[in-house]
Order: structure tokens, then C-alpha cells, then sequence
């Protein structure tokens, strides 16, 4: 089992929680799509080789985001990292993933 968590901008939030849900990401027992949020500020600065879907290259950028965390049975784990990179609008999103154990 994983526990993943991904840095989306709000606007994009929804649609990644229901791309990881429908990607197996978030099942709990008899529940899918679980997964919780917190709400806080992203910063980054675009290099020259990046192409921002936010800011400008070489600007400071600030963005309202929310960390989303789920568990993650390993089976699904690669179509779920897939259907997030799919669904976010960050050419680099930024994803944690560390194993655990469900007790």
C-alpha cells in the first residue's frame, strides 16, 4: 500500500481527486475516491527550459494550492501516478509517494 500525496492548483482540484479516484487511487475498505485536502501557497520560479502553465519564466509565482493525500494499493500504482500527470495542468507536478502499512 502507498500513501500519495499531489500539489494541484484549486481550480484543477476536483478534476485530479476524480481522475485518481477513477483510476483506482483513494479505496478504502468499501469506499472509493477517498482522500483529503488542505488548502495553502505554492511558489515557484519557471527556468528557461520550462514551459509554465502558470507565471512567467524567470518570475516568481505564487498559486493557491491544495495537497491531496490518498492511499493507493500497489496494484494500481502506476495508472494512478499516470492518471494524475494526465489530469493536472503542471508540465512537473509535484507527487510524494511512500509506502505504508493499513492497519
Amino acid at each position: 500500500m502507498y500513501k500519495v500525496v499531489v500539489y494541484v492548483p484549486v481550480s484543477d482540484a476536483e478534476n485530479v481527486r476524480k481522475a485518481i479516484g477513477d483510476a483506482g487511487g483513494g479505496k478504502i475498505g468499501a469506499y472509493t475516491h477517498c482522500s483529503f485536502s488542505t488548502r495553502g501557497t505554492g511558489r515557484f520560479v519557471p527556468s528557461a527550459e520550462a514551459k509554465p502553465a502558470i507565471g512567467e519564466v524567470g518570475r516568481p509565482q505564487e498559486v493557491e494550492e491544495e495537497r491531496i493525500e490518498f492511499v493507493c494499493e500497489t496494484h494500481c500504482i502506476d495508472e494512478v501516478i499516470a492518471a494524475i500527470r494526465k489530469a493536472h495542468p503542471y508540465e512537473e507536478p509535484a507527487i510524494e509517494v511512500w509506502k505504508v502499512e493499513m492497519r
